[in-house]
């Protein structure tokens, strides 16, 4: 990613309504749908500034690997001790068969080879471990947004299952994600192009705004695998090793 995604990051993931409410719903997905036993180990892939690893934590001991140094040290700080650097699809030196949880939280469209990638991940659970997937969905939202973050896709639900089934994983839970909001950031991505605006810049908007946006968002964790969600800006599914 460029460096001022990661800056930006580093300014707002505690604050931003899109951090907030999303470690919101993820931690109660996985405490509906994952429910890792007493002690898991559990790792963040990409943790970026860290900012999961608060969240990841209440189930589990975790480890994380983040490649961009800046960002690498914010999470250490975070997480007490180093957080590794292992790049995907490879991951040299994280043991196989450690690990109950690994998270890849809107990291696999930034790798080129996104089957080997994870194919490497489904190596380093343990039996009956599992992967939590976001990431982004429909090509044709591609925007500045997507260019700046490096991104070498973005995801439909029929691309994502190729992948995994490419890789050796079954799945379950694959559901949209963000979707109550998906019509307004529809609305501005159109908008950006028709006026040439296509605007990079994710920093939160006005208080009250970013305000209304988290809550919206957050209604999502009572919905999110018990009801059929319409079209979201993202795609979130569970992965295991098929038998």
């Amino acid at each position: 990613m460029d460096r001022i995604v990661y800056d930006r990051m580093a300014e707002h993931d505690s604050t931003h309504w899109w951090y907030v409410a999303r470690r919101d719903i993820l931690a109660d997905y996985i405490a509906r749908y994952v429910q890792p036993s007493k002690g898991a180990r559990i790792l963040e892939i990409g943790c970026g500034t860290g900012h999961n690893l608060p969240m990841l934590g209440a189930f589990g001991t975790v480890d994380a690997i983040e490649i961009d140094e800046a960002a690498r040290d914010v999470a250490s700080k975070r997480l007490g001790r180093d957080v590794g650097t292992a790049p995907l699809p490879e991951l040299d030196g994280v043991a196989e068969g450690q690990y109950d949880l690994i998270a890849v939280l809107d990291v696999v469209e930034h790798v080129e080879d996104d089957v080997a990638a994870l194919a490497g991940m489904a190596k380093r659970l343990k039996p009956g471990g599992t992967i939590l997937i976001t990431v982004p969905a429909h090509q044709w939202m591609w925007s500045a947004h997507d260019v700046v973050n490096h991104h070498k896709r973005r995801y439909s639900k029929a691309s994502l299952t190729a992948a995994l089934d490419k890789a050796g994983l079954k799945w379950r839970k694959l559901r949209w994600f963000n979707s109550l909001l998906f019509p307004a950031a529809v609305a501005a991505r159109l908008a950006g192009k028709l006026t040439g605006k296509d605007d990079s810049d994710d920093s939160p908007p006005a208080k009250p705004l970013n305000w209304a946006f988290e809550k919206i968002f957050a209604l999502e964790r009572h919905l999110l695998g018990r009801v059929p969600m319409p079209p979201g800006l993202s795609i979130i599914v569970l992965a295991q090793p098929k038998d």
